[in-house]
Order: C-alpha cells, then structure tokens, then sequence
C-alpha cells in the first residue's frame, strides 16, 4: 500500500533577536515551502520556545523534517525534534542580513552549528542549505532533497519482481532479499521464468486480442516479424501485465536469454520496453539493482529510464554510447524513426526493438553499485544526449558526459563497476546524492 508522503517545518529561535526581520523571513518560507510540496505541514506562527516547538511535534508526523533556525537556537530544540522523528533532516540556515554596525538580527549560523553538532551526535544524517527563501539556489536544494525523501519512502512500498536467475557471469545483478529490505526498504518477489511462459503459451488469439493492437501502436513495423513470434510476443506481454497487475509490481528484473529463446522462441525484450512505458521499470538480465536504478531515475524525473552497457566511446565528440539488444522504452525513440521492430542481433529472432533514441538537453547515468565487501555506492555523472541516430542493431543512446568521457570510463573500469547502467531523462544528480545521504551510501560522481 503506497502511503502519502509527509514533510514538516521548524523554524526554531528564541524571542531575544529582531522578531520583525525573523516574521518576515517566517512567511517567505512558508511561502516557498508550500510552492514545493502543498501538503507540507507548518506551525502557525514561529517555534520561539522549546515547549511552543514540544507542543507543535507532538502532532506531527513526517517523512522529512526541515529544520530552520530562524533565529539562534540551542541544541535542545533539535535534540526534542530527533528525539520523537526518526526521518532524514534538512538543516536551513538563514542569511544574516546584512551588517549595519547595529544589532545581530538573527543569528541562524550559530544555532546551524549547534544543530549540526548535535545531529552529528544522533549519528542522524542530514542535508545543509545556506540561503534566503528567495534565492533559486535554496530554493533547489531544498526541493531535491523533498523529492529524495519522496522516492526513499516510495521504495519502502515497492514490489521489486525478479523473473528468474541471472545468466552465469551475470551474478552482479543479483539480489538478496533481506538486502533489498534493509538498504532500500524494498520488497522483493520471485518467479521462475517458465511460469510466465507457461501462462503465455496458455492464451489464445481471442486473448490476446488488445495486447497486440496496443503493441501495433507503440512498435512500427510489426507487420513484417514472423506472425507466430509476434502472436507469442502479444502472449508474454499478457503474462507479464497480469502478473504485475495482480502482484503491484513497480519494477521488475527479468531473466531473457537463453530462456525465452530456447523454451519459448520469442524474445522478451519488447515487452520490457513496453512496460517501462506503463510505469514498471523493467530491466533484463534479471539485474535486479539495474531495475530498481531505473526506478529511481524514473521516480524523479516522471520519465521512463534507459538501460544498456556502455560499449563506444567517442574522444573526440567527448561521448558514451549505452546500447542494448532492443529493450528500451518505445517513448524513448526518436521522432523520425519512432521504436521499430526487428531481429535480435546474436539470435536473428524477433520482435526486439530498434532504434537510437531522441535527443536531450540533460541526462544523468546513475547506477546502484554493489562492492566486493557487500556495501554499496552510487555511480552518478551528468550530461546530454545529442541528436544521434541508431548505432548498433538494438537500441542506443548517447551521451555527451560533461565531464572527460574517456577519464569517466577508465576510472569506472577499474573501480570495477557493473556493466549495466540506467540513464535517467534529466538532471537529477544533487537529488540522487542527497537520496545517497539519506540511505548511508557512498557517493561516486564523475
């Protein structure tokens, strides 16, 4: 059951500073607050008392906790606010304004470094802004650290489907149950890959009816693949959206080849296409933190992923090309070409999808990594994707990185990185490291 995400102020300070420059300074964050999540709760007036700010949390409930010093504040504030809230913390400290010779004002810095001492001390991890509700810059950070905390909890309801094994020399894609759980909060459910089969070969052509017309309309050319393997494609597209219906599956990870070539003579991989489009991050290979990297990015950018290996890179253009046999979301085509169908490469079988996919101003290629010691870490690196056509038999994307293509790929290589990685459609880099705080993960940017 996926439950509403909550978020909380406290604009924490005492009354001995300059209360009318501390209001004024109040309902510009309510403001700013609001335009980034409606349904944050804030108090009615400042919390300038450690009893006022008992009274407020005693009916609070949050997911995310942003902290303000509106004015100074000692450390008992922050310490009654961990004490009853288990949730990740954005600490917010105001700009001074502007020095006069006068009075200090406000005072927000120092009450900053007593809250951060004492956040330290609760081990309790947290995001740090320095800034006036005004200025884009908070006003950004603030929000990707909300939209961090938003897929944090959106995992804990999340149905994770593993179809399968991972193919031999493929094991770093596999996942342990009580892992997924305890670092993500995700649940994991498992299938065998023949009883999705075994369930296709089951429908009949009446059954199957409106999965194949939906298909004819996101997959150009379909026409000219073998009948029966696109009669047998429409079949396992039926399997898998009931499955996933009836499971609530957000992401899957499934098993392809050898499998659905040798059992079952039609590839999976348009399906997995397909699905990314109807919201379920789905991954082949049965790389299971493939799918859930795809789910994240898709979380936060509202658009379906890619997923594909590295295999070119381009000194010259500074440029990455991801590839893989023919799985990517069809929305991700380009408009000249839309998403064809065609042949697996290696096996010559179809229906898989074709195409290079559109251009983007700005991309981020994010991968979950899990390391020999079983501790993970996050791959991050920015970028765009130029207008470029399809490279290889299969579906493609590159991307131009912004920093050193080639520097990028050495360096992964000899971190020893997986081989897969999601592309998200955007620039959600910050919000991902923020997403890496929260989660006690170790960062990667490059």
């Amino acid at each position: 059951m996926i439950t509403i995400f909550k978020s909380a102020y406290f604009p924490i300070g005492v009354g001995t500073y300059h209360l009318e420059t501390a209001q004024a300074e109040f309902e510009k964050s309510v403001k700013m607050l609001k335009s980034i999540d409606e349904n944050i709760t804030v108090p009615d007036e400042m919390l300038l008392s450690v009893d006022r700010l008992i009274e407020y949390i005693n009916g609070v409930e949050a997911d995310l906790a942003i902290v303000q010093n509106i004015t100074f504040a000692n450390a008992a504030y922050v310490s009654e606010i961990l004490r009853r809230l288990s949730c990740p913390v954005v600490l917010w400290t105001l700009r001074e304004p502007k020095a006069d010779g006068t009075r200090l004002r406000l005072n927000s810095l120092t009450g900053a470094f007593s809250a951060a001492n004492t956040l330290k001390a609760f081990q309790r991890p947290f995001e740090y802004v320095l800034g006036a509700p005004e200025e884009e810059k908070t006003k950004n950070l603030i929000s990707a650290a909300v939209s961090a905390a938003k897929v944090k909890k959106a995992m804990r309801s999340l149905n994770l489907l593993q179809v399968g094994h991972t193919p031999q020399g493929f094991g770093f894609g596999r996942a342990l149950d009580s892992e997924m759980l305890r670092i993500f909060g995700v649940n994991t459910v498992s299938i065998e890959a023949r009883e999705l089969i075994e369930q296709a070969k089951a429908f009949t052509d009446d059954d199957i009816a409106s999965y194949l017309a939906d298909a004819k309309k996101r997959i150009c050319g379909l026409d000219g693949i073998n009948g029966k393997n696109v009669s047998d494609f429409a079949k396992l597209y039926k399997a898998y959206d009931e499955y996933v219906k009836a499971n609530n599956i957000g992401a899957l990870a499934s098993r392809c080849w050898p499998d659905f070539f040798t059992s079952f003579g039609t590839p999976v991989c348009s399906v997995l296409g397909i699905l990314n489009d109807l919201g379920v991050a789905s991954a082949c290979e049965a790389d299971s933190y493939g799918a859930l990297s795809m789910y994240i990015c898709s979380y936060l950018t509202g658009k379906s992923a890619f997923f594909g290996d590295p295999v070119a890179v381009d000194e010259d253009e500074n440029t990455v090309t991801f590839w893989h046999c023919g799985m990517a979301p069809c929305s991700l085509a380009r408009e000249d070409t839309g998403a064809c169908a065609g042949v697996h490469c290696n096996r010559k079988i179809g229906p898989t999808l074709e195409f290079g996919c559109k251009e983007q101003d700005e991309v981020t290629v994010f991968r979950i990594g899990r390391k020999p010691d079983g501790t993970f870490r996050f791959f991050i690196a920015g970028g765009s994707a130029p207008d470029k056509g399809k490279q290889y038999y299969g579906t493609s994307l590159v991307v131009k990185t912004a920093n050193s293509a080639p520097e990028i790929i050495n360096s992964a290589v000899k971190n020893g990185w997986e081989p897969h990685f999601a592309v998200a459609m955007g620039n959600i880099s910050k919000t991902l490291e923020i997403l890496a705080e929260m989660l006690g993960i170790e960062v990667c940017k490059f």
